[in-house]
């Protein structure tokens, strides 16, 4: 699979993934205007582009309050990032080219007010995305918000997801109705972050094309 040429289908105005980006983004703006005054640290787990967070902070009134870091295997699309964020004068934005599975990663920035994981849980086995959302209590601050997508082919896992948040500490704020092929889901957490835990390994990135042989 080429990563930046997939993502190219966001710029098909009429496709489920393009109506799924302008989601994430509105609820990004809703999730920072709801943020507490200071500094705001944001991570993205395989990041993309940054077309979500980047076309959102510009502009947006708590822009320079915040830190981010998007994680992105594909060295391209790490670089595109980089431009977006240093043309827009987004100085607290990096983009790094790694493994966004690697817990390492997320040193100094974790618990984070904003996760991101986002075209993730479509890619990856069922117990990957549970490994993903136990370590989004490493990755979250207390009050902080997850916000994940996940398409609603059959099984639909919408819903599964949904339990795997509120069991451990998240409370459903919104989430796509059934009728959304390409769901778009915020948690936020009520719990107290636990410790990262360098060194491990939260998922395998399948790709959708090849989940249902793997599953």
């Amino acid at each position: 699979m080429d990563w930046q040429k997939w993502q190219d289908r966001y710029d098909d105005p009429d496709s489920p993934l393009a109506r799924r980006l302008l989601t994430v983004r509105e609820r990004i703006r809703l999730a920072l205007d709801d943020c507490p005054p200071g500094p705001l640290r944001v991570v993205s787990l395989c990041a993309g582009q940054g077309r979500d967070l980047l076309h959102v902070l510009p502009g947006h009134r708590r822009a320079q309050d915040v830190r981010a870091r998007l994680v992105e295997l594909d060295p391209r699309n790490v670089d595109l990032a980089a431009k977006a964020a240093r043309s827009a004068g987004l100085h607290g934005v990096e983009a790094i080219a790694a493994d966004a599975a690697l817990l390492d990663h997320y040193a100094g920035m974790a618990p984070a007010e904003l996760v991101l994981v986002c075209g993730v849980f479509g890619n990856i086995v069922d117990g990957d995305i549970e490994r993903t959302i136990d370590a989004c209590t490493q990755l979250c601050a207390t009050g902080g918000r997850v916000i994940w997508t996940r398409n609603r082919r059959s099984p639909d896992r919408v819903p599964l997801i949904c339990d795997w948040f509120e069991t451990r500490g998240f409370e459903r704020e919104w989430v796509t109705g059934p009728d959304e092929h390409q769901a778009v889901g915020v948690h936020r957490f009520t719990g107290h972050p636990q410790p990262l835990q360098r060194g491990t390994s939260i998922f395998t990135f399948v790709g959708y094309d090849k989940l249902p042989s793997a599953t």
